[in-house]
């Protein structure tokens, strides 16, 4: 199997023409060893997309931000070829996550590549928000930079967890999300290379646009604990771009999936 862990940044230098992608079909990330492939978890042409891109690829690891460590092995000890008994087995249907018919594509683009869950356990995010991300994270926390963030970046990041959330979160809760995003990203970055050293790579991680962002996602603590593993990600956003530099190498659009509106639950809360 190809090694992949140790190729210099700068050996794609040339081969690799990041920007808008017309579609899927033109996403080449090279020689890199992890692809991170954003989505928004309810649109059913972003995960086609990601189907797509697992299928060229062909990595020897599949990271899932859904799945637990337990799920992965449980998928990995499974037939993945029958979606309904994948999805029993995983207990699918008692997750958050939108229906598996989106997903398993995935599963099925790379049959042979070892599932890794990433997945950070609810009780260790309520921690971090309480102590602090570095503290949670344990002995590991300077190799993967969890240090405290600059003030004026904390700044943006708390104002676009506000956001995300509908504008409907207390401030005393922001700095706690901020730690909790960072444990996500931390974690999953933990596996990821977890996954690239027992595999050889390539890995692919499925995330959350916002995981696989360059500025402050994935990106950034692979970097810190891994800086001459080559990093490519793609993100995929509805209708239109975000304002401003995209903070991805690649990226795509693709037409808004059909769902309720997402801040109606905290506007039934605050009416209750």
């Amino acid at each position: 199997m190809k090694n992949w862990s140790y190729l210099p940044a700068l050996c794609l230098a040339g081969a690799v023409h990041a920007g808008e992608l017309p579609d899927i079909s033109a996403f080449d990330p090279g020689d890199a060893a992890i692809v991170l492939l954003g989505e928004v978890h309810d649109n059913p042409a972003q995960h086609a997309n990601q189907a797509a891109a697992v299928a060229t690829i062909a990595p020897s690891a599949l990271v899932f931000e859904m799945l637990t460590a337990e799920q992965a092995e449980t998928a990995n000890n499974t037939d993945r070829s029958d979606r309904a008994v994948l999805e029993e087995a995983l207990d699918w249907k008692h997750s958050s996550w939108p229906d598996f018919e989106l997903y398993h594509p995935i599963f099925l683009a790379a049959p042979d590549a070892r599932i890794y869950g990433a997945a950070v356990a609810r009780e260790e995010l309520m921690a971090a928000m309480t102590e602090g991300v570095a503290e949670v994270f344990g002995e590991a926390a300077e190799q993967y930079g969890l240090a405290p963030l600059p003030e004026e970046i904390q700044a943006t990041r708390e104002a676009f967890q506000l956001e995300a959330h509908c504008n409907a979160l207390p401030g005393e809760m922001l700095a706690g999300m901020v730690d909790a995003q960072r444990l996500r990203d931390a974690r999953f970055s933990q596996t990821t290379l977890a996954a690239l050293r027992e595999t050889g790579g390539p890995v692919v991680v499925i995330t959350g646009n916002g995981h696989a962002r360059r500025d402050w996602g994935m990106p950034v603590y692979l970097a810190a604990a891994a800086p001459d593993v080559v990093v490519r990600t793609l993100g995929q956003f509805e209708l239109s771009a975000p304002e401003g530099a995209v903070p991805h190498d690649f990226w795509l659009l693709t037409e808004e999936a059909e769902r309720e509106d997402p801040c109606a639950v905290f506007e039934k809360k605050s009416s209750n």
